[in-house]
């Protein structure tokens, strides 16, 4: 099969000389950055991509790859002596890795073995379930390693953050790298079930427990025997629900309504909240007891605004899949529209930018996506003072991996807390014994 359109990735004038050699009458399409190479990718959508980096560099473009149903081949150039880097990138798609220095030869075999596998995708979700959750930004990429390390307990987890952030795609990918994997998922919207219906629903009903109780029927902790219960929004939840949810913790057993006995569940809990629960427990609306039972492990999912990098990746799948889909014929986005796009606060999150792409593929008639074409909601008014306004530091620029950025925050927190362990953990925001399982990974002592 002929190759048309390749797309080079590299800061290394003398590598596309090699790439026109290896693969003649084959159209180069080249730049030095990443960022606009995910751009190129989708305006051209090449037969083949060579890349040259390392995986902290590469992250972007393994990670967008991921995310298409069929993807071309990915050949990365990188260092000879980075045997672990290899291995990562490798783990993480590519279809080859060549180490420098290169000759004409080697890429030349390497283009030829990566056209046999033109139509192949890459290795998604059946090994990482967390790579259908979008993200290059560290503080995401560092969620979903807590998360990963979780999913391998049997703890109860609490995710918290603001409506549309994804808490329930953590929930699944935690399920799906669990032990329970195997088991059903079952998902409980708190708030979408009136407060009479709730206790039902979770803890199901023998025949004759009330009025129009025809026949016995099982709730969701019994249909999640053996595997996950996902219940989203449980600062929602009746004061009579918590108490019972609250045994079922406690003691694994639950009461259907109308049975005088009690039945043993094997169930692992996941909870959601948008909302602020220790501010509902000085209300009285929610129950301490229950919280800390919940809050086992807890996970902050971080706003949209505070991860401006993620916008990009995320707005070039949503158009990949609108194409996908519909034959959508927005291509990329212009830097200018996505600098507007930077600045806006996204109070509805993911889920807005998911809208504002439906807008986009609606009513722009363009291929790239111009300030102009931006719906109103998200233009953003320039500062008045005259000043423009700063981007956001990228934590990108530290060059930190997740380790030692979990392991600056411990040590930081222990400062600020002279070691003391009940205070390091309310700065963040974990558990005491979650704190103290981190503690002992990176023998930091009190």
């Amino acid at each position: 099969m002929n190759l048309q359109r390749c797309l080079l990735i590299s800061k290394d004038s003398g590598l596309r000389q090699l790439v026109e050699a290896a693969a003649p009458q084959t159209k180069i399409y080249s730049t030095d950055r990443v960022s606009e190479g995910l751009a190129l990718w989708s305006e051209i959508s090449p037969e083949l991509i060579v890349g040259e980096g390392n995986a902290h560099t590469l992250t972007p473009l393994l990670e967008y790859a991921r995310q298409l149903p069929i993807c071309p081949p990915l050949l990365v150039i990188g260092d000879r002596h980075s045997i672990k880097d290899a291995v990562e990138i490798m783990r993480a798609g590519a279809t080859d890795y060549l180490p420098r220095p290169i000759c004409i030869e080697d890429l030349q075999t390497a283009v030829t073995r990566a056209l046999k596998h033109l139509t192949s995708p890459l290795p998604s979700s059946p090994q990482d379930p967390f790579a259908s959750i979008i993200s290059i930004s560290p503080q995401m990429n560092l969620m979903k390693q807590l998360a990963k390390e979780v999913a391998l307990t049997d703890a109860t987890v609490l995710i918290t953050g603001e409506s549309g952030t994804g808490k329930e795609l953590f929930a699944e990918a935690i399920h799906q790298c669990s032990l329970r994997a195997s088991g059903p998922l079952i998902t409980l919207n708190c708030a979408g079930i009136p407060e009479n219906l709730l206790e039902s629903e979770l803890f199901g009903y023998e025949s004759g427990a009330f009025t129009d109780a025809k026949r016995s029927k099982p709730g969701r902790f019994q249909m999640a025997e053996g595997g996950t219960i996902f219940l989203d929004e449980i600062g929602e939840m009746s004061p009579t629900a918590q108490a019972k949810l609250l045994r079922v913790l406690e003691n694994h057993t639950i009461d259907p309504l109308g049975d005088t006995r009690s039945r043993k569940v094997n169930i692992r809990i996941i909870a959601a909240t948008n909302e602020d629960l220790l501010a509902h427990i000085k209300a009285g609306r929610f129950r301490l007891d229950l919280y800390y039972r919940l809050n086992v492990y807890q996970l902050r999912i971080p706003p949209l605004h505070e991860r401006l990098e993620d916008i990009e990746p995320i707005l070039l799948i949503f158009l990949e899949r609108a194409k996908q889909e519909r034959g959508c014929r927005i291509k990329a986005i212009a830097p200018a529209a996505l600098a507007v796009l930077q600045h806006h606060d996204w109070p509805g999150n993911v889920r807005e930018l998911h809208n504002v792409v439906e807008w986009l593929t609606i009513t722009c008639k363009a291929e790239i996506i111009q300030p102009t074409h931006l719906p109103a909601s998200v233009k953003t008014a320039p500062p008045t003072n005259g000043l423009s306004q700063s981007p956001k530091p990228s934590l990108l620029a530290f060059g930190l991996s997740f380790q030692d950025m979990e392991k600056q925050m411990l040590e930081e927190a222990l400062r600020k807390s002279s070691g003391n362990v009940s205070e390091a953990s309310r700065l963040l925001k974990m558990t005491r014994n979650t704190l103290r399982y981190r503690m002992a990974k990176y023998h930091l002592h009190e």
